[in-house]
């Protein structure tokens, strides 16, 4: 007969003491289980004590977490957490180096712990060590475990950043304006400052007064923290007032940002870790976002300078030296060679630049073109210009239109999201890389409008095809803006074609009452198929990143299924692993037989106690939880859309339910049409009744019937 669910079987250890086995009641208050443990070794005074987790993290356990124990979970009795701040508080004030040491070296472990860190926090503790900075009397590794310790304390948010002196921010930002620091204390320097600077608006004021840009990209060259001069390079980009970013960008560009960047770190002899892409992605956000002002800004049809702008387009591509000198005649030319430009407006064109986006962004792209490449600009204008006015590309409207879908694209405006990592390197290989983004997307534009063999009335055919060939493009992660080019070069108008039919074979070319007949008598056999494959990845495991407060102190979990699919075994890693990772180092385990459920996105537990600046879409779509009996959850963040679809329709394989993500539809229409045709093609199978009288009116009747064997 199986324990009562509020029965919990655990082992607690007391050094040079036998461990006791013990059956933990839920229902019983934690002090009188203590009580009762301390009992049993003969230890007085049990309020002095707390149970913790022997192995991991280590936390203790409170009333709130209790609930997280499982049965065969290994416990340590332990001071309690009051106790045990208060001896580490005298202890870090004392004279004896060796005893601060150890000290603040237990007190860097121990902070990672809410509950200490409320007791610690509360005596005072944050100040204590707050003035062993400012007073500069610690070095090396005494200083890196004050840092450590200060860091993690201040994660809670249980104080506010806003408290810190200015002197503390001066100590901070001299360990990482010095030129020979060690390296653990740079990192943790940096990580403060960043968390300064997002946390803390008048705080942002001052570190931006401390530090500077190029003090900061000095440090890129160096492997081991250059993550963490991006973190705040980002920062302070991120919260900078909207008047100083382009400035920023002026002085980010001067010091050679970008290239620094590619050679140390993009193209650098290490693998780019998950953090350090989130860093590059954010940058990428954060400088394309400095278009949206541009992309935002109508054009003012009476501002004789931007109209100068179009003036300068029609001059270079038709060469107005020879213009006519009366003002009607004038006027008349002018009007001619803006329509050859492709403008809407052939009389006024700068009225195509009063709609936002993409607004005066469109026509600084086309300047852009016509200046940098102008044998390109003026090939695509006078070419255009020459077809059959039904087959004219229109260049004007055209990168109107293609400037507003790269803006789309590339989500120009928006904030970055916290948990993507989606940056591109070949926008890190030239200064002005949006326009020449642009100046390859436009010739593209114009070599499938030929394709196409398009009229005006299929503009808006021709604009999908495009955006689906750079969209497919960018997908490739070309590394530099010739291999971009090389991969439109393959996506032809033609291409795009063949991929089409055959992503959608399934659905379009096999619709006839025998080839349904076929498919749904071979579903069943592929789905269990399908079903196999999933459960076979479960029971490799995968590994989950913990998403804290500060991104890049990475911590990992690992969970797989046993190999008789009864058992899901879980447990927490120190690092990410390469491999499987055996059961025996995973501590905890769910029984199949327990779970009630897997829910994924916004019903999930943990989505729901995030905050709303983290609770973006990104993160959202990968999110899933199992709940399990008694209402307990284990939950995820998957690391990317096919693990997601993995785990969500294993664990709905391993209940019974339907798996119904679109990596699974997507593989059951794959596999479906491999398996059809295999069969379709072995022409020995399929039997041909004579046919029937002909029928003129059903020209497209069939009777054909076909032998599975």
């Amino acid at each position: 007969m199986p324990p009562p669910a509020d029965i919990v079987k655990v082992a607690i250890e007391w050094p040079g003491a036998n461990a006791q086995l013990i059956e933990m009641d839920q229902k019983r208050p934690l002090s009188s289980i203590i009580r009762e443990v301390c009992d049993g070794w003969s230890l007085s005074g049990s309020e002095q004590f707390a149970l913790r987790y022997a192995d991991g993290p280590q936390l203790y356990i409170t009333e709130q977490s209790r609930g997280e124990i499982k049965n065969g979970t290994i416990l340590r009795l332990a001071i309690s957490p009051g106790r045990a701040a208060r001896q580490l508080l005298e202890r870090i004030q004392s004279h004896g180096i060796d005893a601060r040491l150890e000290a603040l070296k237990e007190l860097a472990k121990l902070s990672a712990d809410p509950t200490f860190a409320t007791e610690f926090i509360n005596m005072e503790g944050i100040g204590t060590l707050a003035r062993l900075v400012e007073s500069g009397t610690h070095f090396g590794e005494m200083l890196a475990f004050t840092l450590t310790a200060f860091l993690e304390l201040m994660d809670h948010g249980i104080v506010s950043w806003d408290l810190i002196s200015l002197s503390f921010i001066k100590q901070i930002a001299g360990y990482v304006n010095q030129p020979m620091v060690d390296v653990s204390i740079l990192q943790r320097s940096l990580a403060i400052l960043e968390s300064m600077v997002l946390n803390s608006h008048s705080l942002y004021h001052r570190v931006a007064q401390e530090i500077t840009v190029g003090q900061l990209i000095g440090h890129l060259s160096n492997q081991e923290i250059q993550t963490y001069a991006i973190a705040l390079i980002n920062a302070l980009f991120l919260k900078a007032p909207e008047d100083r970013r382009q400035e920023m960008a002026s002085t980010l560009a001067q010091k050679h940002l970008r290239s620094i960047i590619l050679n140390h770190v993009i193209r650098g002899n290490r693998p780019i870790k998950a953090e350090m892409a989130h860093q590059l992605y954010v940058l990428q956000v954060l400088t394309f976002n400095l278009l949206e002002e541009r992309m935002m800004t109508k054009m003012d049809p009476n501002d004789q300078a931007q109209r100068d702008i179009i003036f300068e387009l029609r001059r270079i591509a038709f060469d107005g030296e020879n213009d006519p000198t009366g003002t009607e005649k004038r006027k008349a030319m002018y009007t001619k060679d803006y329509k050859m430009l492709g403008f809407t407006n052939h009389v006024n064109p700068a009225m195509d630049f009063t709609q936002t986006p993409p607004g005066m962004l469109a026509l600084d792209n086309m300047l852009y073109l016509a200046k940098v490449h102008q044998d390109t600009y003026i090939r695509i204008v006078l070419e255009n210009s020459s077809r059959e006015d039904k087959h004219e590309c229109p260049f004007g409207r055209c990168a109107i239109e293609l400037t507003r879908m790269l803006c789309e694209i590339l989500q120009v405006g928006e904030l970055p999201n916290e948990g993507c990592n989606d940056y591109h390197p070949m926008f890190f290989t030239h200064d002005r890389a949006w326009e020449e983004f642009f100046c390859v997307c436009i010739q593209l534009l114009n070599k499938t409008w030929k394709e196409m063999r398009a009229t005006a009335e299929d503009f808006n055919k021709v604009m999908q095809v495009v955006r689906e060939q750079i969209t497919r493009a960018l997908a490739m992660k070309p590394a530099s803006l010739d291999q971009l080019k090389n991969k439109l070069r393959g996506l032809s108008y033609s291409e795009v074609l063949r991929l089409r039919q055959s992503e959608r074979m399934s659905q379009d070319d096999f619709q006839s009452p025998p080839i349904i007949e076929l498919r749904e008598r071979i579903q069943p056999e592929i789905l269990e198929l399908i079903k196999q494959q999933r459960l076979n990845r479960l029971c490799e495991g995968s590994c989950f990143r913990k998403l804290g407060n500060r991104r890049r102190q990475e911590k990992f979990w690992f969970c797989r299924l046993s190999l008789n699919h009864k058992v899901l075994h879980y447990g927490d890693l120190d690092e990410s692993p390469q491999g499987e990772v055996p059961f025996e180092l995973l501590s905890d385990k769910i029984p199949v037989s327990d779970i009630k459920s897997v829910v994924t996105g916004k019903d999930c537990p943990h989505m729901k106690e995030k905050s709303a600046l983290k609770q973006n879409k990104e993160v959202l779509e990968l999110a899933f939880s199992v709940l399990y009996d008694p209402d307990e959850t284990l939950n995820f963040v998957a690391p990317n859309k096919y693990e997601y679809c993995i785990w969500t329709d294993g664990l709905c394989a391993l209940l019974g339910r339907e798996m119904g993500s679109d990596l699974t539809r997507s593989d059951l229409d794959t596999l479906i049409s491999m398996e059809m045709k295999l069969r379709l093609l072995d022409l020995e199978n399929i039997t041909i009744p004579e046919a029937p009288p002909p029928v003129p009116k059903e020209p497209s009747s069939y009777n054909f019937t076909y032998n599975y064997s």
